[in-house]
């Protein structure tokens, strides 16, 4: 059994371990607030800008249709990857990076597959093993429309050019503080509505049916990827509250368990004293 010393030592480890676990969580837990208060508030904008760009370019005929809603033989792909800048948040990061190595691996493995990362621990790894082209892990010290939009007319400008054919986005997508799923996202080109679609509504465009759409799209666009990125933030910050709530248990209940070894050896040497001091009188009476 180990000496008391090494058991007290332990014991303040883990206590330690445990403040700052239960610190971490404290803190995440108020990150979450307004980040989902963030991304809940805009969903609906968001659905909705994408609901009409998708009706109105779907009524749009002949050759009018824009250069981001061309469909390409899919040659070189561009995979956006959103991560985190740091750790202990659980399988955040894994789940997101192992999902971007299957798209390559297994969905465009006759493609040329690229990457661009947002957030650190993605490019940490994907740089290791793959092509990443960019990288943005500075968005998180300041995440705001403006600093996303940059990140966007890049991604349009290549596509526009034809230096890639497809661009999809891989992130966490937040449900709620316990549950973020992964999704794949087609970011270009725009995904085209399925068969015959009618305004449900009739509209006077002014100045043109066309020239609106060419405005909304990339307006959309820059929207999606804000949206994806804010998904990805909430989500970041539920997975490190939950995972620093379950270290913080586990350490409770590891320091627990040393405090009770603790007193059993304490008590075990209690008794070894008691039957010395015994066994000497005895030894004296005799």
């Amino acid at each position: 059994m180990a000496n008391l010393k090494e058991i007290r030592g332990r014991i303040a480890s883990v206590s330690s371990t445990m403040q700052i676990t239960s610190a971490m969580k404290m803190v995440s837990a108020a990150k979450l607030k307004k980040a989902q208060d963030a991304i809940t508030a805009m969903r609906p904008y968001a659905e909705k800008l994408t609901e009409l760009l998708q009706g109105l370019s779907a009524t749009l005929e002949g050759d009018s249709g824009s250069v981001y809603a061309e469909q390409r033989e899919v040659r070189k792909v561009l995979a956006v990857v959103v991560t985190s800048n740091r750790g202990l948040c659980g399988a955040f990061n894994s789940n997101v990076i192992k999902e971007s190595r299957q798209l390559a691996a297994a969905a465009y493995r006759e493609k040329q597959v690229d990457f661009v990362t947002v957030g650190k621990k993605g490019d940490d790894v994907l740089g290791k093993l793959h092509n990443v082209i960019g990288n943005y892990n500075h968005i998180f010290d300041d995440l705001t429309f403006d600093g996303v939009a940059l990140i966007a007319d890049r991604l349009m400008e290549l596509y526009r050019e034809g230096t890639y054919d497809k661009i999809v986005l891989v992130y966490n997508h937040f449900k709620n503080a316990g549950n973020q799923v992964v999704r794949t996202e087609q970011f270009l080109p725009i995904t085209p509505v399925e068969g015959d679609v009618e305004l449900a509504t009739d509209y006077i465009f002014e100045p043109s049916r066309e020239e609106i759409v060419e405005t909304l799209i990339p307006k959309s666009l820059k929207t999606q990827l804000y949206k994806a990125i804010r998904d990805s933030f909430a989500s970041e910050h539920g997975a490190r509250m939950t995972a620093m709530h379950k270290a913080t248990d586990n350490a409770t209940e590891l320091r627990n368990q040393l405090r009770l070894t603790y007193n059993k050896a304490r008590q075990a040497a209690i008794t070894n004293e008691i039957l010395e001091i015994v066994g000497g009188a005895e030894a004296l009476n005799n």
